[in-house]
C-alpha cells in the first residue's frame, strides 16, 4: 500500500480542513490516525527547498552527491558514464552545426549536382557523429547498469550497519523509528539518482549546445525557448512537493497496512486466524486501510491533472509565440530560410532538452530529499551509536553492584521501572530475581547487560562504572536466554552458533553446547540434524515446539560461553520433567564458575539459588537464601505459599482405603 498525503494544516497528527478523516480501522486497531505531522517540522526545510531557484542552485551539489555515490560503488563505471554523457552532449552540438551546413549548401544557388556534392562532407560528419553518439549511449547504458545495483547495495549496507549499531533505546524511540522508516527508501533513491544524473548531464550539455546554436542564429530565439519550458518546470515542482510531503505524512499508515497483510500469512498467527476466524476481520480492515490510501492517491491524481492541464495550456501559448516570432523574422528578411530550418531543429532539440533537464533535475532533487533522509539517519545513528572503547572491566570481578539505580523507559508516564534500587550480584553464584509481573526483573538484567543506562545511580563492576566501561567488553561477558528469544529462520546449526558469531564454527563446540543444554534429543529428532532448516515457510523447513526451541536457546547461550548467563523464564514452555532437567543443567553451568542470573515465576525452582533478590514495583524488598526468605515470612514466603496452595488444590486427595 503506497503512502498518500495530507494537506498543510495538519496539527499534532490531526486532520486539517479537506483532509481524509481517519478510518475506523485506524481508530480501532491502532488507537487513532496514523498520520505523521513530522513532515511539517523535521522535514520542513527540505519541503521549502522545492522551488526553481533552489533546484538550479543545488544542481552542482546534487550531481556531486550522485558522483560520490557512483565513485564509492565502482570508479571505473563512474568514469565511463561521465565521459560518455559529456561526449554525447558535444556530439549533439557538432550534429546541429553539421545540419546547418547541410541546409545552407542545399539551399544555395547553383546546379543541384553541385549543391549535393558540396553537402556530402557535412552529411558524412552527421553520420559519423550519430555513430559515435550511439556507441557512447551503449557505453553509458552498460556502465549505468553496473553502477545502479552497486550504489543501492552500498547505501543499504550503510543503512543497516548504522541501524544495527545504535543503542536499544534508539530502536525503541518513535521518532528515530520514523527516521528508520523513511531512510530505508534512501537506498533505492540513491540508485535512481545515478540514472537520473546521467540524463541530467546529457540534457544539460545538449541544451548548452542547442542554446549556443540558437544564439548564433538569432538572439531573440533563446528567451522564447526558455519561456516554452517554464510551465513544465512549475508543474513538476508542484507535484514533487505534494509527493514528498505525502510520503512522510503517510509512511506509518503504509507500514500499518503492510503489517496487517503480513499477519494474514504469518505462520505464528496462522492457527489463531483459522480457529478464531480472524481472516475476514483482518481482510476487512486491510481493505479499509487501503481505501484510505487510495482516496488520497486519487486526490493527488486530481490535483496533478489540473496542474498538468494549466502547464500544457501555458506551453501551447509559448510555442505559438515562438514560431510566430520565427515566421516574423523570415518575413522581415532578418533570417535566411536555411537558417530558419536549422533554428526549427535547434528549437525542437533545445526545447526537448530543456524540458528533460527541468523534469530530470526535479526528479534528481526529489530523490535527493530521500537520500537526505538516509544521510540524516547516518548522522543521528552516529550520535546514538553504542560507544566504542571505554574503561576496561576487571579481569575477574567479584561482584556487580547496583547503587541507587533509577530507570524509566523513554516516553513512559508511569512510575519508574526501577526506583532507587541498591543490590549486589555476587559472581560465580546462582542469583535468582523474583517478583510479580512489572516488578522490574527484566529491566534490571537489561541494565546489567548494558542494553540501557540508568538515569540515576551507578552499576559497578568491582568499582568500575558500567556507564564508562568498554561496552563491547561488557557484552562479551554476557550470555542471555530471554523468554522471547529470537527464533532465527536458519538452520539449527546457525541457531546455536549465532550465540557467538566471532568464534570459529566447530562441530566440537556445537556438540558440547547441545549436550550442556540437554538438547541432544531435539537435534537427533530433526530430519537433517543440525543442518535442518528451522523455518516452515521455506522448502524443506521444519518447525520446533516451544520446549524444543527453549532447549536450543539454552544451547545458544552455552555456545556463547559468557561469564554471566542471564536466564529469563527458561522453563516457561517445558513440562515438569524437562523443567527439572533444565535446572540441573543450569546448576551444572554454575558449578563451572559461571554466574547464573535466573528470572522465574516458579519459586520452587530457585531453591538451589545461592541468593534471591525479591523485587516489588521496581524496588528491592527482600534478599537472602531461599531458606532465609521462607523463614522470614515476607513477600517471598507469601508468593511461595500461594503457588504451593495452587499446586496442592490441583492434586486430588487420596481415596480412603
Amino acid at each position: 500500500m503506497k503512502p498518500g498525503s495530507v494537506k498543510p494544516g495538519s496539527v499534532n497528527g490531526k486532520p486539517g480542513a479537506g483532509e481524509p478523516e481517519p478510518s475506523e480501522s485506524e481508530r480501532l486497531l491502532f488507537g487513532g490516525p496514523l498520520r505523521y505531522d513530522m513532515g511539517w517540522s523535521q522535514h520542513s526545510d527540505a519541503f521549502l527547498e522545492l522551488n526553481f531557484r533552489a533546484m538550479v542552485t543545488r544542481l552542482p551539489t546534487l550531481l556531486a552527491s550522485s558522483f560520490r555515490l557512483a565513485w564509492q560503488a565502482d570508479r571505473r563505471a563512474a568514469r565511463i558514464v561521465v565521459g560518455a554523457e559529456v561526449g554525447r552532449g558535444l556530439a549533439q552540438a557538432v550534429s546541429l552545426l553539421a545540419v546547418n551546413s547541410v541546409l545552407g549548401r542545399l539551399m544555395a544557388t547553383g546546379p543541384v549536382e553541385d549543391r549535393l556534392r558540396d553537402a556530402v562532407p557535412a552529411l558524412v560528419v552527421v553520420a559519423v557523429v550519430m555513430l559515435v553518439a550511439a556507441l557512447l549511449r551503449a557505453a553509458s547504458t552498460y556502465a549505468t547498469g553496473r553502477l545502479e545495483p552497486k550504489v543501492e547495495r552500498v547505501a543499504t549496507e550503510l543503512y543497516l550497519e548504522r541501524a544495527a549499531a545504535v543503542e536499544l533505546s534508539a530502536i525503541e524511540d518513535e521518532a528515530f523509528h520514523k527516521l528508520l522508516d523513511t531512510a530505508q527508501y534512501g537506498a533505492s533513491s540513491a540508485r535512481r539518482m545515478i540514472r537520473i544524473a546521467t540524463r541530467v548531464v546529457n540534457a544539460g550539455i545538449s541544451l548548452i549546445a542547442a542554446a549556443g546554436v540558437l544564439t548564433v542564429l538569432h538572439v531573440a530565439l533563446l528567451p522564447l525557448l526558455v519561456t516554452m519550458t517554464l510551465p513544465s518546470a512549475w508543474s513538476a515542482l508542484t507535484m514533487a512537493r505534494r509527493r514528498y510531503t505525502s510520503f512522510h505524512a503517510w509512511v506509518q499508515h503504509a507500514r500499518a497496512g503492510q503489517l496487517i497483510s503480513g499477519l494474514l500469512t504469518e505462520p505464528a498467527a496462522a492457527p489463531e486466524i483459522r480457529v478464531h476466524g480472524v481472516g475476514p476481520f483482518l481482510l476487512r480492515h486491510f481493505r479499509a486501510m487501503s481505501e484510505s490510501a487510495e482516496a488520497e492517491q486519487a486526490r493527488l491524481a486530481r490535483l496533478g491533472a489540473r496542474t498538468g492541464l494549466i502547464a500544457a495550456a501555458w506551453t501551447g501559448l509559448a510555442t505559438v509565440a515562438t514560431y510566430a516570432t520565427l515566421g516574423g523574422l523570415l518575413l522581415a528578411g532578418a533570417m535566411a530560410l536555411s537558417v530558419a530550418g536549422t533554428a526549427v531543429i535547434a528549437i525542437r532539440t533545445g526545447s526537448g532538452n530543456l524540458d528533460t533537464l527541468v523534469l530530470e533535475v526535479n526528479s534528481l532533487h526529489e530523490e535527493a530529499l530521500f537520500v537526505g533522509d538516509l544521510q540524516r539517519l547516518y548522522v543521528e545513528a552516529a550520535e546514538r551509536a553504542i560507544p566504542v572503547g571505554g574503561v576496561p572491566l576487571p579481569e575477574e570481578p567479584r561482584e556487580i553492584r547496583f547503587e541507587n539505580v533509577t530507570f524509566t523507559y523513554p516516553g513512559s508516564a508511569a512510575r519508574p521501572a526501577l526506583a532507587d534500587l541498591t543490590l549486589t550480584v555476587p559472581l560465580g553464584k546462582i542469583v535468582a530475581l523474583v517478583g510479580e509481573n512489572g516488578s522490574g526483573k527484566t529491566t534490571l538484567v537489561k541494565l546489567l547487560s548494558g542494553l540501557y543506562t540508568p538515569q540515576r545511580g551507578r552499576i559497578l563492576w568491582d568499582g568500575v562504572d558500567a556507564a564508562t566501561a568498554d561496552r563491547h567488553q561488557l557484552a562479551e561477558r554476557i550470555a542471555m536466554v530471554a523468554q522471547d528469544f529470537k527464533r532465527w529462520p536458519f538452520t539449527a546449526r546457525v541457531n546455536v552458533a549465532i550465540g557467538r558469531t566471532s568464534a570459529p564454527l566447530t562441530d566440537e563446540r556445537l556438540r558440547t553446547s547441545v549436550t550442556e543444554a540437554g538438547a541432544e534429543n531435539v537435534v537427533d529428532d530433526l530430519p537433517r540434524g543440525l543442518d535442518t532448516l528451522l523455518a516452515r515457510m521455506f522448502s524443506g523447513g521444519h518447525e520446533l515446539s516451544g520446549g524444543q526451541w527453549q532447549r536450543l536457546g539454552i544451547a545458544r547461550a552455552a555456545y556463547r560461553r559468557g561469564a554471566i548467563l542471564v536466564v529469563d523464564e527458561p522453563t516457561a514452555a517445558l513440562d515438569a520433567r524437562a523443567e527439572l532437567e533444565v535446572f540441573e543443567k543450569i546448576r551444572a553451568l554454575a558449578g563451572t564458575g559461571q554466574t547464573v542470573i535466573l528470572i522465574t515465576h516458579r519459586l520452587a525452582s530457585v531453591r538451589h539459588a545461592d541468593l534471591v533478590h525479591v523485587l516489588d514495583q521496581g524496588r528491592l524488598v527482600e534478599s537472602g537464601t531461599p531458606e532465609e526468605l521462607l523463614s522470614s515470612g515476607g513477600v517471598y514466603a507469601e508468593l511461595y505459599s500461594l503457588q504451593a496452595e495452587q499446586f496442592a488444590a490441583r492434586v486430588p486427595a487420596p481415596k480412603a482405603g
